[in-house]
């Protein structure tokens, strides 16, 4: 008599890494190492900038190497007073990011404590939302002109203005996701368990809801990105002659019709920021949120 085999099951498959499923999107995997370069060579800007991006020369209005008329010393030309493009725009990248970085770290994390808070602690939740809703009340580009009003343009003016514009938003993200957190049966075992606040709101609390989060963050920063540029373009930025890209594109408006790459490559380089960053965003959303998991 033969002997009956035992069944079988197939063993499931396990769950990759989410950096392993964001590198088999090329898209994605485009977008991050565009913004890796980016951000590599504002990082080195001091390093690798061929010349001193203040430096005024009489090579003024230069065209990029692309032109016939261009000026072997400066690849991408110079700009209206004779300083180098290819200089300045690593610099102005670099002041740009910080902008962005800074902005989006501070109004992400104020605004996501202000979110879980009111999800934790429902005596505050009406107080905490009363006062999001306030400050969504005032645009971004409002409260730049207000604070420059107050202590006069310049980078940090711009952060604090975004970081504040950015504190309603991602409490309204970090509320909703922290609400349906608290509705779920650990937490009610941890609260019969006798946990500590401390340890509820970091260990079930904080953790199931900061992908969430870094997700939000991700997304706005392209927004952050653009919208930092467009107070500097209306010179509610860096003072000159710092470089930074909204500020230069601005300063090339007057020469579209004889010298438009002065205004036209930093616009050129903001696009390719915010595009790298909301496709990279987009992706890290798919892969990092439960729900969106195939």
């Amino acid at each position: 008599m033969t002997p009956v085999d035992a069944p079988s099951w197939d063993a499931p498959a396990p769950v990759r890494p989410w950096w392993q499923r964001l590198l088999r999107d090329p898209v994605a995997l485009v977008a991050a190492v565009v913004l890796a370069v980016i951000v590599a060579c504002a990082i080195a800007a001091p390093l690798i900038a061929p010349h001193d991006p203040f430096a005024s020369s009489r090579a003024v209005m230069k065209p990029p190497i692309w032109s016939d008329k261009s000026d072997p010393a400066h690849l991408l030309g110079t700009d209206g007073q004779g300083r180098d493009m290819l200089s300045r725009l690593f610099h102005g990248t670099r002041l740009t990011l910080i902008i962005g970085v800074l902005s989006v770290g501070l109004g992400g994390v104020l605004g996501s404590l202000l979110g879980l808070l009111a999800a934790f602690r429902p005596k505050l939740d009406p107080w905490v939302m009363r006062l999001v809703d306030v400050m969504l009340s005032f645009p971004a580009i409002l409260l730049g002109l207000a604070l420059v009003a107050v202590v006069g343009p310049g980078a940090m003016p711009v952060v604090i203005a975004l970081a504040i514009a950015t504190v309603p938003d991602s409490a309204r993200i970090a509320r909703s996701i922290a609400v349906s957190v608290m509705k779920q049966e650990y937490i009610e075992a941890g609260r019969a368990l006798g946990l500590s606040s401390y340890t509820l709101f970091h260990r079930y609390l904080l953790r199931n809801c900061v992908s969430t989060i870094m997700i939000f963050m991700s997304m706005r920063f392209g927004q952050i990105i653009l919208i930092g540029a467009a107070l500097s373009f209306l010179g509610l930025g860096a003072r000159p002659p710092t470089a930074e890209l909204g500020m230069m594109a601005a300063q090339g408006r007057d020469f579209l019709l004889f010298a438009p790459h002065i205004a036209v490559i930093p616009s050129v380089l903001i696009f390719v920021i915010v595009l790298a960053a909301n496709i990279l965003g987009d992706a890290l959303r798919d892969v990092l949120d439960p729900r969106l998991r195939s």
